[in-house]
């Protein structure tokens, strides 16, 4: 059996995940579930996914789906392995926001998952870091960066 990697998941991909049940990230839940995968995360990317999931349209789609915000946090705490906050990276993100995720990729060599446009447009920057980066379904484009 080889070795889980490392995966860090923007906020975006754990509301694929969680709330909108996204079939593109069936594969993901399937490598968390068989622990094919680590996700790492942060108190402070938690803290965001809580904060996130009071936004009005988001409340809407829980209440559509009968979830509440602790029901996903629940998932999220379930399914992550909360890690110290890295130094920041030799990379910048134009979005202050999305550089968490990106500092904690580049600290652990780990894969990104992000369908963010800001952070899509580091994917070759990203990759010279060490950091394997992954859009929605695998994809990656860098059109209007």
């Amino acid at each position: 059996m080889s070795e889980p990697v490392s995966a860090v998941l923007d906020t975006n991909i754990v509301l694929d995940l969680f709330l909108f049940r996204d079939t593109e990230t069936q594969a993901l839940s399937d490598a968390l579930s068989q622990s094919k995968l680590v996700w790492l995360a942060t108190a402070a990317m938690r803290e965001e996914l809580a904060r996130v999931l009071a936004y009005p349209k988001i409340a809407k789609r829980m209440a559509f789906y009968a979830l509440a915000a602790e029901d996903i946090l629940k998932k999220f705490d379930a399914g992550s392995r909360i890690v110290d906050v890295p130094i920041k990276a030799n990379a910048t993100c134009k979005d202050p926001d999305d550089q968490k995720f990106i500092d904690l990729a580049v600290a652990h060599g780990a894969i990104l998952l992000s369908k963010d446009h800001a952070v899509l447009c580091m994917a070759k920057r990203l990759r010279v870091l060490g950091v394997a980066y992954t859009g929605p379904a695998g994809t990656f484009t860098s059109s209007g960066c």
